[in-house]
């Protein structure tokens, strides 16, 4: 009779040690969010206007009027060039024109005296007005000497100084307009679509009209004070690489931006009704993210697809999970599949 109590309450015994065993885990039930994604690529910044410098003609430089970095603008000079070929042409030109003024002065008497037949006249007159236009581009290729500037802009690095050999395709120095900066990114073809069908409106332009603002980080990994608009996307994907190339403007009204830098676009994409969870509750294994799934008093992995969120925090749920179930959202590092638990909490 004392053995038998005695089994009976080392069994009682034991099943209460085994229930105490059962550890409590925070469980929450995945729910429905609605949560801003972001996209980040990286970006090459130039001027509205980037132009190359280059001299219209043929000789030395004479004068540089101005340094890297200047601010300069519209009609300025920036260098005057020695053009000994133009000086000469000019000269020659003007010397032309004289003679067949001469002639015209002295034909045109005599035709009016019947000496001289009037096509004769003609014949000196055309010959006069192409000396004149001759005279005229001779003008204008010596006014080409002094280099001036197109836009206004800033002055990028000069390549070529004083006394440097010049011709019409040496690149002087290059001016960039950087009232606005553009922005030039590449998207693969896949979140190309993605984007695209993200968006309002039946056409490619009616779509980019109705895409969000997208931020900038500079180099430092700092937001810039101003947000950009996405202007085009190429028609053509590259056949290399799959991406499409991309267009944004920002504005630049303190200078900060300049051509040339480069930086990272971020592009945000709003999503509705979406399942987040905490990055905490999940861990990786042979390059999957799993979660602790909680069904009945156990649990089981379930291995699901994510995308991170921009606090680096959270994950929403892409595919694996639905609305209304339960993982455990925390202390996961001493769990198994199978393992039961208790709930130590429900969200």
């Amino acid at each position: 009779m004392l053995l038998a109590l005695f089994s009976s309450c080392k069994k009682k015994q034991t099943g209460a040690d085994m229930s105490d065993q059962v550890k409590a885990y925070p469980v929450e039930t995945v729910s429905l969010q609605n949560v801003e994604l972001q996209t980040v690529y990286p970006a090459i910044l130039k001027g509205q206007e980037d132009i190359d410098i280059k001299p219209r003609v043929d000789g030395f430089i004479e004068k540089v009027y101005v340094d890297e970095g200047t601010i300069v603008h519209k009609g300025q000079p920036l260098f005057k060039i020695n053009s000994p070929a133009s000086v000469q042409n000019l000269q020659n030109a003007r010397a032309n024109y004289n003679t067949a003024k001469l002639d015209v002065d002295r034909i045109r008497p005599l035709a009016d005296k019947g000496i001289y037949s009037e096509v004769k006249l003609s014949t000196y007159e055309n010959a006069l007005a192409s000396a004149k236009a001759a005279l005229d581009e001779a003008r204008a290729m010596l006014s080409w000497t002094t280099v001036t500037c197109p836009v206004n802009g800033i002055v990028g690095t000069i390549n070529l100084r004083q006394g440097s050999l010049v011709s019409n395709t040496s690149v002087l120095t290059s001016v960039a307009n950087t009232t606005n900066i553009i922005a030039y990114f590449s998207i693969n073809e896949k979140d190309l679509l993605e984007l695209l069908k993200s968006q309002q409106g039946n056409t490619q332009a009616a779509k980019i009209k109705n895409m969000p603002r997208v931020k900038l980080l500079l180099s430092d990994d700092t937001e810039y004070e101003e947000t950009g608009k996405i202007e085009t996307i190429s028609g053509i994907v590259d056949a290399i690489s799959g991406s499409v190339n991309f267009r944004a403007s920002f504005p630049n009204k303190h200078g900060l931006l300049r051509s040339g830098s480069s930086g990272k676009i971020i592009v945000p994409q709003p999503v509705s009704n979406a399942l987040v969870i905490p990055q905490k509750a999940t861990f990786s294994q042979q390059d999957k993210v799993l979660v602790f799934k909680v069904v009945g008093d156990s649990v089981v992995q379930k291995a699901i697809t994510v995308k991170a969120t921009p606090d680096g925090q959270s994950y929403v749920v892409l595919d694996g999970l639905v609305s209304g179930d339960k993982i455990v959202s925390g202390s996961i590092a001493t769990l198994k599949s199978g393992q039961k638990i208790k709930v130590q909490s429900l969200k």
